[in-house]
């Protein structure tokens, strides 16, 4: 289970570059749930993935995995229960290294590692059938360069190998917003197939309002560093693109009368 209790981030504090990003953010996601988070540009969405991820320490607040305060783990620790795959997708993998060998770092995360014993027999033979089972046609070519595939190749794998050890949270930053839709729809297909039959808790940022209908079990709309609305259960069954946007309308409005209403005030006491 993730838990974030009054999670704040401000980014160049003190100066005419403030930004405050997170605001006391408060969540908690079950075990096996898959969440879509959903936001505008600068709503914060992919600042809370990231102060998960660990690429930042937070100002204040806390953040618990499956029991562990990993509020001041380093990025790299994190690693270790965290799987995550990014918008580009040329990050995350060596795209120097054959697929095998990208497959085998990841069977080996956390552990000692070595080329010459990951790649044995046995192993290759267990990384062709996983990779024959993306469908991408890839399980003959695992001694290719990975720098060498298309996009949504790479996408593909990145997943498979950020899943490979069942993580305790799998992260997914707009991880289809660079490929083209058909490329998008598949590896979409694929994400579902891999959250669902690896049971993963996980946590993916979409700009996609569709997706984030069609996917998970929950709908989470940040707003200026914020979750302004959850969703679950029969609650986000019902919920359709329409809807989703009459309520990113309800915040612009709501914003529109708060900022009246200071300019008012600034007036007045002018």
């Amino acid at each position: 289970m993730l838990e974030i209790t009054h999670l704040n981030k401000t980014f160049n504090p003190g100066t005419i570059n403030e930004v405050r990003a997170l605001q006391d953010v408060n969540l908690k996601i079950d075990p096996g749930s898959f969440v879509c988070v959903l936001g505008t540009n600068g709503s914060g969405k992919s600042t809370l993935l990231n102060a998960v991820a660990g690429t930042f320490l937070t100002d204040s607040g806390r953040i618990t995995l499956n029991g562990r305060d990993i509020t001041r783990w380093p990025e790299h620790r994190r690693a270790s229960a965290i799987g995550r795959v990014f918008q580009n997708p040329f990050s995350g993998t060596a795209p120097s290294m054959s697929i095998a060998e990208n497959l085998a770092l990841a069977a080996r995360r956390g552990r000692k590692r070595g080329l010459s014993w990951m790649l044995k027999p046995s192993l290759v033979n267990d990384l062709k059938k996983r990779v024959k089972d993306l469908n991408m046609g890839l399980e003959d070519r695992i001694d290719s360069a990975i720098g060498k595939l298309s996009g949504g190749q790479r996408q593909a794998l990145t997943l498979l190998m950020s899943s490979w050890l069942k993580p305790d949270l799998l992260l997914l930053d707009e991880h289809t917003a660079a490929l083209d839709p058909k490329t998008a729809g598949k590896v979409i297909e694929l994400t579902e197939r891999i959250v669902t039959e690896g049971k993963l808790t996980t946590m993916m940022v979409t700009h996609s309002m569709q997706q984030a209908v069609n996917l998970g079990d929950r709908i989470i709309m940040m707003h200026q560093g914020s979750i302004r609305y959850d969703f679950g259960g029969e609650e986000k069954k019902r919920l359709k693109v329409p809807d989703l946007l009459a309520l990113f309308d309800e915040l612009r409005r709501k914003d529109q009368i708060d900022n009246g209403v200071a300019d008012l005030l600034i007036a007045n006491y002018v």
